[in-house]
């Protein structure tokens, strides 16, 4: 009986075992299934970036007009001024003396005008004389004029509303004529330039039509978007041969004086895709700088499909060629499938899928 016992239990295991091997063989033999979807088309749009550098449409250097020493400044560096308000002050005494001087010569030719004119009235005199005195007291008038002149130009005042750079003279400062004092900027709006390759130039002048009036914003160097638009208000006459672009310029306007001559930042330009076919990112893989998608084809089996990618989204890719719409592509198992596999597939609404994505790139 113990023999009997012993071999039972043999048997028992050896039954086992096999049963155990025939399940995992059959495990082992199931085909894999992996969660798929089809391309989707949607009207949609990207911001493309280019470095962009900030200029005041009226930035000037304010310069002496005259020689002498500076003997006032009215403003500091960085103040914003108004137009018609004095910034600088030339001494003036030695303009003030030649005005008084020129004053007194035009007075003196005025008094030969009229005695010379009351001599021509009674024909003691001739009437070119009369002419010559005439044209004496002209040239002392425009003397005096010009002498008014060089004594305005000791008094620099603003010619227009701006912030004002660096002061280049201290007071007492001797100044020749054209002596750079400072610089004066008008940024109550700003000119933003920006480069765009021949090719982008190209797709804009198509979708535009040769109208430049697009909006477009400017995100400044902290990241942070700048909360006014701008308007393309031009696009200049010639590419640069280096580089193979050629710039445009927008306009935008600055209450709250935030931007300045000489920043720089990004300009962000909106171009729409009208009926753009989408894909998730996450089913595409790359090899040699080449993307890759995983199609499942009518024999259930794994096709790797090269395409070519048009513009990036957030979680998405923007497809130019590779895929047919009603393509299945795989979404997980990329790196667990070869091509040539025959697998399973789950296949989920694209817009389902979309709505998961868009769920990740609000968190």
């Amino acid at each position: 009986m113990k023999m009997v016992t012993k071999l039972s239990v043999v048997l028992g295991l050896i039954a086992t075992l096999v049963l155990s091997g025939c399940q995992k063989t059959e495990t082992h033999e199931e085909m894999p299934k992996y969660a798929a979807t089809t391309p989707f088309r949607e009207d949609t749009s990207i911001l493309e970036p280019y470095v962009c550098q900030i200029r005041a449409i009226r930035h000037i250097e304010v310069r002496s007009l005259e020689k002498g020493y500076l003997t006032h400044i009215f403003v500091d560096e960085g103040q914003w001024v108004k137009k018609g308000q004095p910034m600088f002050k030339i001494m003036p005494n030695v303009y003030e003396a030649e005005l008084l001087t020129a004053e007194a010569e035009a007075q003196n030719m005025n008094i030969e005008y009229l005695n010379t004119k009351a001599l021509a009235e009674k024909n003691i005199v001739s009437a070119n004389e009369l002419a010559l005195a005439k044209a004496k007291l002209d040239k002392a008038s425009a003397q005096v004029n010009l002498a008014k002149t060089h004594l305005g130009f000791t008094d620099i005042r603003a010619p227009f509303d701006g912030i004002t750079d660096h002061l280049a003279v201290r007071i007492g400062s001797l100044l020749d004529e054209d002596d750079l004092l400072t610089e004066l900027s008008d940024i109550a709006q700003l000119w933003v330039y920006f480069n765009v390759p021949e090719a982008k130039y190209l797709d804009f002048v198509r979708r535009e039509k040769g109208k430049t009036n697009e909006t477009v914003q400017l995100r400044m160097a902290n990241g942070e978007i700048y909360n006014h638009t701008g308007v393309i208000e031009t696009i200049v006459g010639d590419f640069y041969n280096t580089s193979g672009n050629i710039q445009f310029r927008a306009l935008f306007e600055n209450p709250d004086r935030v931007l300045r001559h000489g920043q720089t930042g990004t300009i962000l330009m909106t171009v729409p895709y009208p009926n753009a076919m989408l894909i998730p990112q996450k089913a595409t893989f790359e090899i040699m700088d080449k993307i890759y998608v995983y199609v499942v084809n009518k024999e259930e089996k794994v096709e790797q499909r090269l395409i070519h990618i048009e513009a990036e989204l957030p979680h998405m890719f923007i497809v130019k060629t590779g895929l047919n719409d009603g393509d299945r592509i795989l979404l997980e198992g990329i790196r667990k499938v070869s091509p040539g596999e025959k697998v399973m597939i789950d296949l989920k609404p694209p817009q389902e899928v979309r709505s998961e994505l868009m769920k990740l790139y609000t968190e």
